[in-house]
């Protein structure tokens, strides 16, 4: 199938993008991989009046990272961020968590920001970027301003942006020394949607846990924190018990929808069994970093 007629801009650069949502009106989008986009379009799912084209905006492109802070620009492929060794160093849950989105060819075209404005709620990326307390970089012509992970998803292939606004980098803390991490999740078959996904963030100091964070996909219509998982965890010893406590906590308060693919008291079950495994796996890996 085919998608429905729409007019075609190609943007040089940032200043021409954002000019062209202004002027465009409500109904344009930003045009980077496609690889949702033009599928939802060829099914009717979305009518775009104009489509701005952002490949060449080569600005757009980068990866940086300092003493504190790692930004990624919203062009940047997703293949290249999972080969990333500042990625690795700066935010190492990204790297694994790209690892599981889609397959090569997907990943070839599709950009960061793209996933993440998306915000697709089985998405690996929205949650990464709640775990981590990401800052989103949103611009529109003449203006620019940073929007909290937290604050940025709002609902099901739904953000806070403005239709005139883009998403144009994302900056994420860099992570403290010895924290573990852990990005798990279960699908269908590798590459296909995740029933359920779990990113982890974790910190132990003389084998208690600190600071925790745990965030799920497949969680009703966003990527959402589980604050009663992570209470079971932090002031406890890293061991068995607080791992099985958090998985049981998780269990009980995670709040899926059940589909075709799996009724919601089977991914309660999976997120349950996730999350035992992630908060261990992040726990050994802050005795590693440590």
């Amino acid at each position: 199938m085919k998608p429905p007629p729409f007019r075609y801009v190609r943007a040089g650069s940032l200043e021409d993008a954002l000019s062209a949502l202004a002027s465009e009106g409500d109904e344009a989008r930003l045009l980077a991989g496609g690889q949702s986009l033009i599928a939802m379009m060829n099914l009717r799912l979305v009518r775009p009046s104009a489509l701005v084209d952002v490949n060449g905006v080569s600005e757009l492109d980068y990866i940086r990272s300092d003493d504190a802070t790692l930004t990624v620009g919203a062009l940047t492929r997703l293949s290249a961020a999972e080969a990333s060794q500042e990625i690795a160093g700066a935010c190492p849950l990204m790297s694994e968590a790209i690892g599981h989105i889609a397959h090569r060819p997907i990943r070839n075209r599709g950009t960061v920001g793209g996933n993440l404005a998306h915000a697709d709620p089985s998405s690996e990326l929205p949650a990464v970027a709640l775990a981590v307390d990401a800052q989103m970089v949103v611009q529109k012509y003449g203006a620019v301003r940073r929007v909290a992970a937290d604050d940025f998803f709002v609902g099901a292939l739904t953000t806070s942006m403005a239709p005139d606004e883009a998403l144009t980098a994302i900056e994420v803390p860099r992570a403290p020394g010895g924290q573990g991490w852990s990005f798990m999740e279960v699908s269908p078959r590798k590459g296909d949607y995740a029933l359920v996904g779990v990113a982890v963030t974790l910190s132990v100091e003389d084998d208690r846990c600190t600071a925790c964070r745990v965030v799920y996909t497949g969680n009703g219509d966003r990527a959402r924190r589980i604050p009663e998982a992570e209470s079971a965890v932090v002031g406890e010893a890293a061991g068995a018990s607080t791992f099985a406590a958090a998985g049981d906590a998780a269990g009980r308060h995670i709040e899926p929808n059940s589909d075709l693919h799996a009724s919601g008291q089977y991914r309660r079950d999976i997120a349950a069994a996730l999350t035992r495994r992630a908060v261990a796996q992040a726990a050994a890996r802050c005795a590693q970093e440590g």
